[in-house]
């Protein structure tokens, strides 16, 4: 079983309504606040000779993009760490990270848990708040599809860290701190709130996490590949290393950008946004005119 098919199993089993989107939205006084949570674990989210001075900070921003493609505001997180013994003066580098990413993103740690552990690992649990909570279903046939920036660069800068070098290239070393450290753009919380008909956050991939919001929206989600943003840096790592960037763009995982639907086609003012494809009646992923397999990460996946 899948990532997916493991997920649609604890719905049925807990009878749930809510599970299954980037974040579960509560409406509690006059106020929707949305819950989410994500791990980082060493051996399935990194290894254990990646720096970890950008950890805290990457397991604050993974959840912050699920607050974000859901039209909110990340407000308050518990964190849960996760320590070997050994490795106890991890603890300063790690939340210091978090510390940064907080006042980057405006949102306060307020308590959470340690325990001993055979491997490092971050838990976080965040709660956000929005004024409209946007799920992945809700778009329709005609919908424009846009990408709130490249993508790729992570599985390029992750691929970069498993060669274990001592020396990289200026564009290199960019590749990899976004693996590392990505950034999410708060300001795109306005514009999924007041313009998204579906969005989700891209943390497996393209591949799969469009695949999920052509899923949950019922629709048929064609991309143009040729509008598909690729930064220089990837194209720079995919002529050296013999690469498709395309290939990299739809497979990759961990960019943490937004995709979203949206009945308006918006004004080029809205600078970091990507038309890269439309909706249609029918269902699956496309890109042109062939229909697209899921290529990206997948806990549970054998292959």
């Amino acid at each position: 079983m899948n990532e997916s098919s493991l997920i649609e199993k604890v719905k049925k089993i807990l009878d749930s309504k809510i599970i299954g989107d980037d974040t579960a939205p509560m409406k509690i006084g006059n106020k929707t606040l949305l819950f989410t949570n994500d791990i980082l674990l060493e051996g399935q989210h990194f290894l254990d000779h990646f720096p970890t001075v950008h950890l805290g900070w990457k397991a604050v921003s993974v959840n912050v993009s699920d607050i974000v493609a859901s039209g909110g505001q990340p407000k308050y997180l518990l964190v849960s760490l996760l320590l070997p013994k050994n490795k106890t003066d991890l603890v300063d580098s790690i939340y210091r990270g978090i510390a940064k990413a907080c006042r980057y993103y405006g949102c306060q740690v307020i308590g959470g848990n340690m325990t001993a552990s055979d491997k490092l690992g971050i838990d976080i649990f965040m709660v956000g708040e929005a004024k409209k909570f946007v799920a992945r279903r809700g778009a329709h046939p005609k919908d424009n599809l846009y990408l709130s920036g490249p993508v790729g660069d992570s599985k390029a800068g992750l691929e970069l860290l498993l060669m274990k070098r001592t020396v990289y290239e200026p564009f290199e070393k960019k590749l990899i701190e976004r693996h590392l450290r990505p950034v999410v753009d708060l300001k795109l919380k306005n514009l999924i709130g007041r313009y998204a008909t579906a969005a989700i956050d891209l943390s497996d991939g393209l591949s799969s996490d469009a695949g999920h919001l052509s899923k949950n929206s019922r629709v048929k989600l064609v991309l143009n590949a040729k509008q598909i943003p690729i930064s220089d840096e990837l194209k720079q790592f995919c002529i050296k290393y013999r690469h498709d960037p395309i290939g990299f763009a739809v497979g990759g995982g961990e960019d943490y950008r937004i995709l979203f639907a949206t009945k308006n086609r918006l004004p080029k003012t809205a600078a970091g946004l990507y038309l890269i494809g439309s909706l249609k009646q029918g269902s699956g992923l496309y890109l042109d005119k062939i229909k697209l397999a899921n290529k990206s990460f997948d806990h549970f996946s054998s292959s």
